[in-house]
């Protein structure tokens, strides 16, 4: 298990050192005891031997006695679906900001 959060990735090498799972960044939405990560990665597509277009994965991890567990995670499979997921949490945000009265 990984004792820091810098030390978190999505990266995974096979026993040949191809990286299937190829990071490509890692933003730390929240840290302490429950601590929530965004990944930006590619997956190895071995049928047309390249890397898939980015994609993106929410993930949460509990710290427990100094090592973290992934407890869960959300992968977004296409930047399509990144937005669609950007374009409802905006409209849900800004119906739910109150509303300034103009005079």
């Amino acid at each position: 298990m990984k004792e820091t959060i810098d030390d978190l990735t999505v990266e995974y090498v096979d026993e040949t050192g191809l990286s299937t799972i190829k990071q490509l960044d890692k933003v730390v939405l929240t840290k302490g005891a429950w601590s929530t990560i965004v990944y930006k990665y590619q997956d190895w597509e071995k049928a047309k031997q390249r890397y898939s277009p980015p994609r993106y994965s929410i993930r949460r991890y509990q710290k427990r006695n100094d090592q973290y567990f992934q407890k869960s995670k959300f992968n977004i499979s296409s930047a399509d679906q990144a937005e669609k997921i950007i374009t409802l949490l905006q409209k849900w945000i800004a119906e739910d900001s109150p509303k300034t009265e103009v005079s």
